[in-house]
Order: structure tokens, then sequence, then C-alpha cells
């Protein structure tokens, strides 16, 4: 097995009969840090995490695992990876504890090291309490919580997770990000595919957006700083705040989604917008919020979905 990390993928092709759900996709996710998943419904995100989880062959193209082919050796890849659907899917008759214990078993996990794992994990979920309830009794998010559990039963070195926020509570979103961050730490690659914009900035080290079966765009978050990006300006009066945009020469807008005393400016990054907060402070302009409109991830999303392709 190659000492290889993190995960490659280059020109992955997949289609079902006459549809084409990967054109042309290239990934990379590298050891140690998080990478965010994006796309709209049906621009192949789904077939793309069953690939890099040797569950589906691409029709051309090549993947790696930590420098494995799934295709010429896919045990070795299922022991490296810990995959998380959108939904539980499996045995809703067997309780939490015995879930995680046949998973434990597939894995060849011995009988005590089976135990263990199990309680660690529910404790790690918090499900302890629910143990020895049927799976079916569970929440929705209860289920992703034992999801993940199933995920990480055998220590994998990576972790493709499919809606992982999907029904939890706040709290456990909390959780979710701490925990993940936790492992990505640890030297884990970790790939997140997720609607929750405002949840993979918080999350993420690197994002691949992907549409229409394609890859088009690679961003780091750490990049974030020099991104051309739409801020929200607040203040009381609102009147000073137009005067003073306008004499310094910045269009600026105003929405549905803004109240009356807020308007939209757009501004080539966090230097930018400091120098405008300042400007505007020693204009004497009350300002009560200035921040970004939405997510750094957010902002490059709607870019590329009302962009030409």
């Amino acid at each position: 097995m190659s000492s290889e990390a993190g995960i490659t993928a280059a020109g992955v092709v997949r289609s079902f009969g006459s549809v084409r759900a990967i054109r042309a996709i290239d990934f990379e996710a590298p050891p140690g840090e998080v990478t965010a998943l994006i796309g709209p419904n049906g621009s192949g995100k789904t077939t793309l995490m069953l690939i890099l989880a040797s569950l589906l062959a691409p029709d051309a193209g090549t993947v790696r695992i930590c420098g494995v082919d799934p295709l010429v050796d896919p045990l070795a890849v299922r022991r490296m990876v810990g995959w998380m659907p959108d939904t539980l899917g499996v045995w809703d008759s067997l309780t939490a504890r015995e879930i995680l214990q046949t998973l434990a078993a597939c894995y060849g996990l011995a009988p005590p090291e089976r135990e263990r794992r199990a309680e660690e994990l529910l404790r790690l979920v918090r499900l302890e309490d629910l143990a020895g309830q049927p799976a079916r009794v569970l929440s929705r998010g209860q289920q992703q919580r034992l999801s993940l559990a199933r995920a990480l039963i055998h220590d994998p070195q990576v972790l493709l997770l499919d809606e992982p926020a999907s029904g939890l509570d706040p709290g456990s979103r909390v959780e979710l990000r701490s925990l993940l961050r936790t492992l990505a730490g640890l030297g884990k690659t970790i790939v997140v595919s997720s609607h929750v914009l405002v949840e993979l900035d918080a999350i993420a080290d690197r994002a691949v957006f992907v549409k229409r079966g394609k890859s088009v765009q690679t961003q780091r978050l750490v990049d974030a700083g020099t991104q051309r990006r739409t801020y929200r300006i607040c203040a009381e009066p609102i009147e000073p705040l137009l005067e003073a945009l306008s004499r310094h020469g910045f269009g600026f807008t105003s929405s549905a989604q803004t109240r009356t005393n807020e308007v939209d400016v757009v501004l080539d990054g966090t230097a930018h917008a400091a120098w405008l907060l300042r400007t505007l402070v020693e204009a004497d302009v009350v300002v009560s919020a200035f921040a970004p409109a939405g997510g750094a991830l957010e902002e490059t999303y709607m870019t590329l979905e009302v962009g030409a392709e």
C-alpha cells in the first residue's frame, strides 16, 4: 500500500445510460484539511463521492485514495475510507449499539474492541442514552449522528461526508464543526458535500465547485481576504452614509433582502473594506453594522451560478 495521503482525481467521467452525471471533474483533497464539495442539485457531487468511496467506477479518468486506485484495490480503499451518505439507510430494527458493533465486525475488529469502539463513538456523538433504541425510532438528527459514528467506526484516514449537518439542531452543528476540525488536525482527509454554505465557511479549508458535471473552480478560504465581495452597511440615519458613498464614488444598492437603513456595496477585499469603514467613521457617519452580506463560499457560488458557462 502506498504511503501517499489525501485524494486526487483527474478527468473523471461517469454516465448512467444517456445521462452524463459527471463530464469532467478534477478534484484534490489534501490530508489535514477539510475540503468542501459545492454545487447545485444534479451537478455530480454525490456521484463523485460514490466514486471516491469505491462504490462506483468512473467511465474515464483516474482516482487515487491515499495513493491507491479504487479500481485496482477497492478493499484497501474501503479500509481507509469512512463513508457517510445523506441518509442512514440500513438496519432500522437494530439498535444504535448493534449497528456500530456490526460495522466494527465487518471491518475486522475483535469483539472486545468492537464494544469499546462502539461505546466510545456513542459518547462522541451524544447517543449513549439511546444506545439500546432501534434506529427507526431515532429522529433525523439522531440518525445523522449515528451515521457519523458509523463512518468513524474503523478510525479511517479519509472521511467522505454527504450533507452531514442535515437535520442537526444548532448545538449539534457546532459540535460537528468542532469535531471535523479536530479530525483534520489529526491529519485526516475530510471531504464534505453540503448545501449549507455558511456551515462550510466555518469548517472548510478549501472548496471545489462543480457545475453540470464539471469542476469549475477551486478556492482556498485563506484567500477570502482578497476576494471581491458584497458588504452590507447599516447606518442611523442612512442619509450621511449615502452621501459619503456617493462622494467617494461607491455604487450601492438596496434590495428586498435589506432593511431601509442598509445598503450593499461591492468591495475589493478586506483591506478595501477597512479603508471604507475608517473613512465613514471619520466622516461622522454613525455606522451600526458593517460586514460581508454573505459567506465567502456563498459569494463565489452565486458568482458561478449567474456567470457564463
